[in-house]
């Protein structure tokens, strides 16, 4: 590693750190005794902490962002380039970059046409709320403005997608939470709420959804919010049938339906978006982790044309518009940078890889599954993969979260970054989560894999 800070800078990094910031998703007290991880560097597939020990980076960032891997000069020289030019200007007006990459954009999306640009996921996904909210005010005299979501999905730290998280442990003590949102089951047939299986399974749960609706009243929902794959709600494949049923129930009832592909956008699971696997159409669809894989700040709400048209029908109406904004939504530096990594992805390659890396650590996995009792069963699409850790195969009582935890701290002392479901769902966070970049070999996959069989080997002795 050469991280261009000699070893008395790297002190004084640590001291400053353990001063002044405030890290995301840890307890810190701890740091009083011990050093917080700082990660100096990062090249392809790995990262360096402020010790020199190298890892590979198994979850992209440990948040599944970092698409393309570590170290792409061509993206930090086109988003350079870019600030130069200019930086920044509010999104009243456009900007090149803007342009360029939301044609770039809506050539991947058949059936979307509109990109509204903001900063965060979070955003992303408040932004469609708000234009449900707009819709049921302007066209359903305000009765259409429920937006149902799904229990164990996750779409943001806002007030308001907190409203729409279907994570109970995630979303305690920041309540109480906006009115209007209503929670529809999960379909993870492993944990099945129906006597059934495979599409018959896949069906049924998406019918619970159409229950909901009748229970609400039609006239009274708007929207529905899903994500294609669930992500830190146990990585969750739909199972058959599901997604077919779903885009039914939605044109019956005239409800918006909103993919929320802040994760398994741009080339997670093996397609550009997640959806493009189950042939759905939506309405809206959400994006950001992997849109720019982190080397700048962006997030997109992509629309249907039919969406667009209905803020701009009468325009001698002054709140005839979506009368909002993202101050960061106007920097040029994400729209940049997006475009370069989508290039990337292209002549790269890159989705065929994900899909055929995939496949490779979904059969790792399952080998590991006949090796060791405590994996009740893998999941996963492209490279977005999870193992779910049980205590009993038979009961599927889960895995104590301690001894979860403790196989991704013991990968971590190998040199491996894994993650698993955290502070979602009480008494089941047991799910080992993986979400390579998309750039992975066959030796990164093997070494991934191969660190989980030794950890899970001491952990379950």
């Amino acid at each position: 590693m050469d991280g261009g800070i000699r070893e008395n800078d790297i002190s004084r990094i640590v001291d400053l750190d353990r001063a002044h910031i405030w890290h995301h998703l840890i307890q810190h007290k701890p740091f009083e005794t011990g050093e917080p991880r700082i990660i100096v560097e990062g090249k392809g597939m790995k990262v360096w902490d402020q010790n020199g020990k190298e890892h590979i980076d198994g979850v992209s960032g440990g948040v599944w962002t970092v698409n393309v891997g570590y170290g792409r000069e061509s993206i930090a020289n086109a988003v350079r380039d870019q600030l130069v030019k200019l930086n920044f200007f509010a999104g009243a007006a456009g900007s090149i970059p803007g342009a360029i990459f939301a044609e770039k954009l809506i050539d991947k999306m058949p059936g979307m046409s509109r990109v509204y640009y903001c900063n965060s996921g979070s955003e992303a996904n408040e932004k469609a709320f708000k234009m449900v909210r707009q819709i049921a005010h302007k066209r359903f005299g305000d009765k259409k403005h429920k937006i149902l979501y799904r229990e164990r999905d996750y779409h943001g730290t806002t007030i308001g997608t907190l409203s729409a998280g279907g994570q109970d442990e995630r979303n305690a003590q920041y309540g109480p939470f906006a009115p209007g949102f209503v929670r529809v089951p999960h379909c993870l047939e492993y944990r099945a709420q129906w006597d059934l299986s495979g599409e018959a399974y896949g069906k049924r749960a998406a019918d619970s959804i159409e229950e909901v609706i009748l229970a609400e009243g039609p006239d009274t929902v708007g929207a529905l919010c899903l994500e294609p794959v669930t992500a830190g709600g146990g990585v969750i494949t739909p199972p058959l049938g599901y997604w077919e049923r779903v885009q039914e129930i939605c044109k019956k009832y005239d409800v918006l339906l909103h993919i929320d592909e802040v994760v398994c956008g741009l080339g997670r699971t093996g397609t550009w978006f997640g959806y493009q696997n189950y042939g759905v159409k939506p309405d809206m669809v959400t994006m950001a982790k992997g849109v720019a894989s982190g080397y700048a700040a962006i997030a997109c709400l992509v629309t249907t044309e039919d969406v667009f048209d209905m803020f701009k029908d009468d325009p001698s109406d002054p709140m005839n518009y979506f009368r909002d904004i993202s101050t960061f939504g106007g920097c040029t530096a994400g729209p940049a940078a997006a475009i370069e990594n989508m290039r990337i992805i292209e002549e790269e390659n890159l989705l065929q890889n994900t899909l055929d890396m995939g496949e490779r650590m979904i059969n790792n996995l399952n080998t590991l599954s006949e090796k060791h009792s405590v994996i009740g069963e893998v999941r996963g699409a492209g490279l977005f993969c999870g193992a779910e850790l049980v205590q009993d195969r038979t009961t599927k009582d889960p895995a104590k979260e301690k001894l979860v935890q403790a196989v991704v701290a013991d990968c971590m002392t190998q040199g491996v970054v894994i993650g698993a479901t955290n502070r979602s769902l009480p008494g089941l966070n047991n799910t080992l989560c993986f979400s390579p970049a998309l750039i992975a070999t066959a030796d990164d996959i093997d070494h991934i894999t191969d660190a989980v069989d030794q950890a899970l080997g001491r952990v379950f002795s």
